[in-house]
Parts: structure tokens; sequence; C-alpha cells
């Protein structure tokens, strides 16, 4: 039983927190946004619902912090070498596409941003990092003297991260190796 000293309740306010965002994760993993209500999280995480709103304002800000949990920011490669670290940063993302959950929860996050500004937010935030590293490799390489100036970083993540996007969402191809290096070496072009 709790002493009722403020240690003590972090630890459970803490704990209350991991897992409503645990449960929260679950069911964007299940299901995406749509699958997501406060209810179902108090539900499967035996957390109140007036707990919940205590951390978590509304069912936005709980989506906010639980996709915002969802996998770390990639490290940029070091490679030594532009088509290195691009092959490399996208056969992470054709890894994460093919057997993470963001095959589920990207796309209904893409749809709730259309009509939520908060998620619309939260997409733009979790884009932002998910690119940084392609970006912060055409920078390097432009350090090296292995790129010009003329190139246009946005066109050339583009021509990588498109192919990789419509073949897992639209063409429903296999995302291999061989498809992979094939698009980073045209993007290179």
């Amino acid at each position: 039983m709790s002493d009722g000293s403020p240690l003590t309740l972090d630890k459970r306010v803490i704990r209350s927190k991991e897992l409503v965002l645990k449960e929260t994760y679950k069911l964007l993993s299940e299901g995406g946004i749509g699958g997501v209500s406060v209810d179902e999280v108090s539900r499967r995480s035996g957390v109140s619902k007036t707990t919940i709103y205590r951390h978590w304002p509304s069912r936005s800000a709980l989506l906010l912090d639980a996709c915002s949990k969802i996998g770390g920011r990639a490290q940029r490669p070091d490679s030594g070498s532009l088509e290195g670290d691009m092959s490399t940063l996208a056969e992470r993302l054709a890894e994460e596409l093919s057997t993470g959950a963001w095959p589920v929860v990207l796309p209904s996050i893409i749809d709730a941003a259309e009509r939520d500004p908060e998620i619309a937010q939260l997409h733009a935030s979790l884009h932002a990092g998910f690119m940084e590293p392609f970006f912060e490799a055409i920078v390097s390489a432009r350090d090296r003297g292995e790129l010009t100036q003329d190139r246009d970083p946005a066109k050339m993540v583009a021509a990588i991260v498109g192919p990789l996007f419509y073949r897992r969402w639209f063409s429903k191809e296999p995302i291999d190796k061989e498809f992979v290096s094939d698009v980073v070496r045209r993007a290179m072009i």
C-alpha cells in the first residue's frame, strides 16, 4: 500500500502513463488511429478514463504522445559515400515498411491529418524526423564535394522514398534488396 509520499505517487503515475501508452501503441498497431478510443485504452490498461484525461486532455493528445514514441530516429550512417548512406537508409526504411507497425499506423495518420490539425502537426513532425537522416547524408556528401549544389535534396529523397511507399501501399510488390538498390542507384543519377 502506498504511503502517500511524492516519490510513491510519482512511481504510480509513471507506471499508469506507461501502461496507457503501451496499450495505445498496441491499438495503433492493430487498427491505426481509427482503432484507438480512450474507452478501449482504459479497458485494456486498467487505468481509469479520468486518470487518462488528467494526463492527456484529448484523444488527439494521447495519440500524439503515443505516436511520438513509435520507433526511434534513425542515425545517419557514415559509409563515406552518398550512395552507401542512402542505400543503408533506404534498406532500413524498406525493412520498417515490410515488418514494423508503420504499415498500419502511417496511412491512418495521413488520413486523420487531413481533418485534425493536431494530427497534421504530428504527421509533419514524424515525417521530418524520418527524412532527416536522408537530408543529413546529402549535406555530408556536399561537404565532401561528392554532390553539387544544384542537386535538389527534396527531389533526391522523394526519388528514393516515393517508390518504396508506392510498392508498399499501391502496387503491393515486394520491397526487396534488389529493388531498393535500383531505386537508390537511379536517384544518384
